[in-house]
């Protein structure tokens, strides 16, 4: 049989390509394995989170869609700003929430009324989608969109018609404004006006991403681009497996659970990496109590870590202030925090070290230190357990270590551990030993000094090393860390040895003209405490911390319950608490008749705890006679969010005796978990 040229011309192509691809290759890939896009999306590792509504100017978190459109009105919105701020901190893209729980749209939709068309902004005529896509063009930013399915506002919510409105809101906003790298879809199924959930036709929705942005990556908990990490305090597992099995579950209360999300499932049948979600700040939207509150440079190292450095891609919000401007004290501090990265990373130990291992294999083991990703060493097949020695030649002190898999193979290393060279016992010392690589992991440990180091892996699967990476980070100066006790005394500590500390309690910004710290003082009646340390006669400085104290418990007592330590929630100390029956109100007695203008409730920072959600809070004067202040209210987004809790009353109360009562916890179960209850004067 003859074969026409052109079909045989393919055929030489085709075989070439294959010998090719297992020349360059050789290695058979493993497991699930993320999609070009997906690898795309990985290489981008940091890019910001934008928040911003009608709750930026109402001051809460989760709004209930009655507000007043009128309530939105930026002063001076300039997304430029937050492009360029973004693009300065050495962010790849923008997500922006288009529409948030209340169901408010930042573009003038066709299907809604609750837009910025029926705000003042702009005259009705705004539109921020637009503006930020644009901005994000010019600065060479990727741009993504968070959609809310849940709608508090939209009269269709909680009914079968109201799928397809929202398909038509998600084809508005991923058909008119460019290229979308990311579609976040939030796992909220809230109640609708009649009291019913939305069942959501996640399949028609995907539909409608991948028709009109087939590049796209989709966020949800299960998927399928990538998936949510189980919290939202910045911290991915230890472990952490790209990995996940997904048939059969949905966003939301049908996800797996946050310690599986959390960590991934080894040998999962779908590509699914974690993406880490934290704001700069103790809330998602901009709230004026607390510009005093953005996180400090030592936190979002910790959290950088904790990310990009455990296999996850870092999603930090910045929200605008209500000008519709990234505020200063944002700003500067992702400046700092993007110096504090670079200085940290900016000299390779690895470029003159030599390295071997014990291994065959057909794989240059220099490729490791080449600083290319798509070159790699790979042990032969078969080989799950093979060690890199790295040998610097001359003495060298390090502690950081990063290392990199060439994904687009599969993940394979289950756990590592790294010996250094003892000169002195002249033997291997253990270093560090850790789980899973992925993408990129990064151990800090305490300095060493070695000649040599060796890493032995253990993998489902040869090991594929593209990046091994060493470093000699400095010692960061640490932030002071401002504590009261229940008698009102304060304590301010630094992790740094023997820093100065400096503080004021008049609301100005310390310096060295300001007190020096040198033992406990008293602050009953409460104020603001800020603290700033530094060391080499002020030469180097930490970023300035502050804290609010209202009065200090001290005359308080617990009336009820009579749980075995629970005067732990008025001890001042929000790392301690009490467990609680669900049936047991709290009832606390504050020794004296005070004027109110509200409470805080301090949860158990944990996402698996079970803190209150929902809530009727009561006020007396004589422990008797009871008024209820709030009824059934809701403690915002605290499932995922466990933070502080600052709750604002009508008008000022005057009162002796509080009861917290739960209606509705976080998890199931027949006891809740609470760390404080303070109240506000101030």
């Amino acid at each position: 049989m003859k074969i026409p040229f052109k079909t045989s011309l393919f055929i030489i192509l085709f075989l070439g390509l294959i010998f090719s691809c297992k020349n360059e290759k050789g290695l058979i890939p493993y497991g699930a394995l993320p999609s070009p896009d997906q690898l795309k999306w990985q290489q981008m590792e940091y890019y910001m989170f934008i928040h911003f509504g009608p709750n930026t100017f109402t001051d809460v978190e989760w709004g209930d869609g009655k507000e007043d459109p009128k309530v939105f009105n930026p002063t001076d919105l300039d997304c430029r700003q937050w492009a360029a701020t973004a693009k300065a901190a050495g962010m790849k893209g923008i997500i922006i929430t288009a529409k948030h729980h209340d169901g408010f749209c930042l573009w003038p939709s066709k299907y809604s009324t609750h837009t910025v068309r029926e705000s003042p902004w702009k005259d009705g005529k705004g539109d921020i989608l637009k503006e930020l896509s644009e901005a994000c063009r010019e600065y060479d930013l990727k741009f993504g969109v968070y959609l809310s399915p849940w709608d508090q506002n939209h009269p269709a919510y909680g009914t079968p018609e109201y799928n397809q409105v929202f398909a038509n809101t998600l084809n508005e906003v991923l058909s008119n404004y460019g290229e979308v790298f990311e579609q976040w879809f939030d796992g909220a199924n809230g109640e609708g006006k009649d009291g019913k959930r939305q069942v959501y036709d996640w399949s028609l929705f995907h539909n409608i991403v991948y028709r009109n942005q087939p590049h796209a990556i989709i966020f949800s908990d299960v998927g399928p681009g990538c998936r949510w990490m189980g919290n939202e305090r910045g911290i991915a597992g230890e472990t952490n497996w790209s990995t996940l099995n997904i048939e059969g579950f949905e966003p939301g209360a049908k996800a797996p659970s946050t310690e599986v999300l959390n960590r991934g499932e080894q040998g999962g049948k779908a590509w699914v990496p974690a993406e880490t979600d934290v704001s700069i700040r103790p809330g998602w939207f901009y709230s004026p109590s607390t510009d005093d509150k953005v996180k400090t440079v030592d936190e979002l190292m910790n959290i950088y870590y904790t990310s990009i450095g455990r296999n996850s891609n870092l999603l930090l919000n910045v929200p605008p202030d209500r000008r519709g401007r990234i505020h200063p004290t944002d700003s500067i501090r992702l400046m700092e925090f993007r110096k504090a990265i670079e200085e940290e990373f900016k000299d390779n130990l690895m470029k003159k070290a030599e390295v071997k291992s014990n291994a065959d294999s057909q794989y240059d083991i220099s490729n490791i230190k080449d600083e290319d990703y798509d070159t790699y060493w790979a042990s032969a097949d078969g080989d799950q357990s093979p060690s890199i020695e790295i040998n610097f030649k001359t003495s060298t002190s390090f502690n950081r270590l990063l290392l990199q898999e060439y994904i687009p193979l599969g993940q394979r290393v289950s756990s590592f551990n790294v010996k250094y060279w003892s000169d002195k016992n002249n033997d291997w010392s253990d270093l560090v030993e850790a789980t899973t690589i992925g993408y990129k992991r990064i151990l800090r440990f305490p300095t060493v000094e070695t000649k040599k180091i060796k890493i032995d892996f253990n993998a489902l699967a040869s090991p594929v090393i593209s990046t091994i990476e060493v470093f000699k980070a400095s010692e960061q100066l640490s932030a002071p860390i401002i504590e009261r006790d229940k008698s009102g005394m304060v304590v301010i500590k630094c992790k740094t040895p023997d820093p100065s500390i400096y503080y004021t309690i008049d609301g100005s910004n310390p310096s060295v003209s300001s007190v020096k710290y040198n033992k406990p003082f008293l602050l009953s009646k409460g104020g603001i405490v800020k603290a700033i340390a530094m060391v080499n006669d002020g030469g180097e400085k930490s970023d300035i911390v502050s804290e609010s104290f209202d009065i200090a418990p001290e005359k308080w007592s617990v009336v009820s319950p009579s749980s075995e330590g629970v005067s732990k929630i008025i001890d001042g100390n929000k790392n301690t608490s009490v467990e609680v029956g669900i049936n047991d109100a709290l009832v606390i007695d504050l020794g004296e008749v005070l004027n109110l203008k509200g409470f805080t409730y301090t949860p158990v920072a944990n996402v698996q705890a079970s803190n209150i959600s929902r809530y009727d809070f009561l006020i007396s004067i004589d422990g008797k006679n009871w008024d209820k202040v709030k009824s059934n209210a809701i403690f915002n987004n605290m499932k995922n969010n466990p933070v502080i809790q600052n709750v604002w009353f009508d008008k000022v109360v005057n009162t002796r005796y509080l009861k917290l009562s739960p209606t509705q916890l976080t998890t199931g179960g027949d006891k809740y978990k609470i760390a404080e209850l303070g109240i506000i004067t101030r």
